[in-house]
């Protein structure tokens, strides 16, 4: 798997709590830590403070949403936490569900992929040229910015359908998928966001996927309470859509469950399927749900050192 970057989701309880387990992530030897932006702390404050408390690990947003923030002031604080983490931010952006963008927020969700586009075009051209100036549909943008320390950050969409794809691969730098299965990732996903950044001659693109993971014994109990604990997410409708796409009823149905040699197993599928970086969802579950998040943690920081 040596091709394979692996990284651990950051479970963000506290400020303080979120800065000792990314300390630890980096001494376990994770390639990676990805903070999601939900409705707790805002995951770029959280990496800016990370990032001075770390050195090497790359720590990185799954995902924020981009209808809440424009897209110059998204630009300029990408750039300042890049700035703080000393160049090790990985800007995962995506345009949210529908729900959340016009039933909480009451903002239009209208042709999301329109949206994202624009969105992106600007994003980039402040990130790697510091100005924009762009006349489209959805934005109109004039503007620059100058920050002091920073350098350009690599742009990860969050957006799962195919025009999505093309967007992640012929305008920014790779994908960031969840509640998607290997076979989707290696025959669906994959093949479209590199299919666009091969036609757009942009690099490789980077392919992360996120997925639950719990080394146990009781596989059972495990997917219990992965499906309670995810039961949200087969109710929106691009994570059933890809949960669809793969055969799935259920969270658990796509997770990595089992011992040691089983969810090993299933980490070389997925590099063996495209996946360039793993970004390990950690859910304990069993008669000792916190042993089983630990032997999880375990398992997979000896994956991320190559020992097992």
């Amino acid at each position: 798997m040596q091709n394979l970057r692996i990284g651990v989701g950051g479970r963000g309880n506290g400020i303080d709590p979120a800065l000792e387990e990314a300390k630890r992530a980096e001494e376990a030897g994770f390639q990676s830590l990805w903070f999601s932006n939900i409705f707790a702390h805002d995951a770029l404050t959280l990496i800016a403070l990370a990032g001075r408390a770390t050195e090497r690990i790359e720590l990185g947003t799954a995902v924020v949403p981009t209808h809440s923030r424009h897209p110059l002031y998204m630009a300029q604080q990408a750039l300042s936490t890049n700035a703080a983490c000393g160049g090790r931010l990985a800007l995962g952006i995506g345009p949210s569900h529908k729900v959340v963008i016009e039933n909480m927020l009451g903002l239009s969700f209208e042709k999301p992929a329109r949206h994202v586009r624009e969105y992106v075009q600007v994003l980039k051209a402040l990130l790697e040229e510091g100005r924009v100036k762009h006349e489209g549909q959805v934005y109109r943008v004039q503007g620059q910015l100058r920050v002091p320390g920073a350098t350009p950050c690599p742009v990860l969409i969050g957006g799962l359908g195919k025009l999505m794809r093309r967007i992640a691969g012929g305008l920014a730098d790779g994908t960031l998928t969840w509640m998607t299965g290997r076979r989707t990732l290696a025959e669906e996903i994959g093949p479209d966001v590199r299919a666009a950044a091969e036609e757009a001659g942009r690099p490789a693109p980077r392919i992360v996927a996120a997925l639950p993971v719990c080394v146990t014994d009781d596989e059972a109990a495990a997917r219990e309470a992965i499906d309670k604990v995810l039961a949200t997410y087969p109710s929106l409708p691009s994570y059933k859509a890809m949960l669809d796409l793969e055969g799935a009823t259920r969270p658990s149905d796509i997770a990595l469950v089992g011992d040691e040699s089983s969810v090993a197993d299933g980490v070389r599928a997925l590099a063996n399927a495209g996946v360039t970086d793993f970004n390990a969802t950690i859910i304990g579950a069993g008669g000792d749900a916190k042993a089983a998040a630990e032997r999880t943690w375990q398992l997979m920081a000896e994956l991320a050192r190559g020992e097992a």
